[in-house]
C-alpha cells in the first residue's frame, strides 16, 4: 500500500511540476560538506553585475556574476541547492537605509518590481543531468542572507531575459 501511495505522489508531482522546481527524491539531502567542492576561498575575477550580465547571457554560456544573497523574504530554497543573488546596483538592503528597522533587510521590499526583475538571478547547483541537487545551502561555508557572493557557472537552458538562472560551478563567499 505504501509503495502504491508513493508512486501516485511521484506521478502527480511529475505531471504537475517542472522537474527543476520539485524533484520527488527519497534522499533527504546531501550533507553540507558534499557541497565543499563548489566553494573556493579565492576571489573570482571578472565578475559582472547581474543587470549587466543578463543583457547578453545566453543558455550554455559561461558567466561570472557578483551580488548579495537577497531579493525576497525567502532567498534559500528549502531542501534544494539553490538561492537568489541580488544586484547591489539595483537592489537596496533595508539595513543600509538610515532609520529603517526592517526585520528581513534582504527582501528588497523598498525596491520596485522592475528593479527586482533586472537585479535578481537564481543560482543553483545541479547534477550531470541538470537537476538541482537536494540539500539546502544556507549555512554552507558561511552562506546566509546578505552574504557577498561571486558565482562562476553556466547559464541554465531554462534561463530567459526575464529570469537569469545560473548553474554554479564555483562560489566565493567574501568575508568582511
Amino acid at each position: 500500500m505504501k509503495t502504491k501511495h508513493m508512486l501516485l505522489i511521484a506521478a502527480f508531482a511529475a505531471i504537475s511540476c517542472d522537474k527543476k522546481e520539485l524533484a520527488v527524491n527519497a534522499d533527504p539531502g546531501m550533507p553540507a560538506d558534499a557541497f565543499d567542492s563548489f566553494f573556493t576561498d579565492q576571489p573570482i575575477a571578472d565578475a559582472k553585475a547581474i543587470h549587466v550580465a543578463r543583457t547578453s547571457a545566453k543558455p550554455g554560456e559561461e558567466i561570472v556574476i557578483h551580488g548579495l544573497i537577497m531579493g525576497r523574504e525567502k532567498v534559500f530554497v528549502d531542501g534544494r541547492a539553490s538561492f537568489l543573488l541580488g544586484d547591489r546596483d539595483k537592489l537596496t538592503p533595508c539595513n543600509t537605509i538610515p532609520g529603517d528597522k526592517c526585520e528581513t533587510p534582504w527582501d528588497a521590499c523598498c525596491d520596485s518590481k522592475e528593479a527586482k526583475l533586472e537585479g535578481i538571478a537564481s543560482i543553483q547547483i545541479t547534477d550531470a543531468e541538470g537537476r538541482v541537487l537536494s540539500g539546502g545551502l544556507k549555512g554552507v561555508k558561511g552562506l546566509k542572507e546578505l552574504s557577498d557572493v561571486t558565482v562562476s557557472g553556466t547559464v541554465d537552458q531554462s534561463s530567459t531575459a526575464e529570469n537569469l538562472v545560473v548553474n554554479a560551478k564555483v562560489i566565493h563567499v567574501a568575508t568582511h
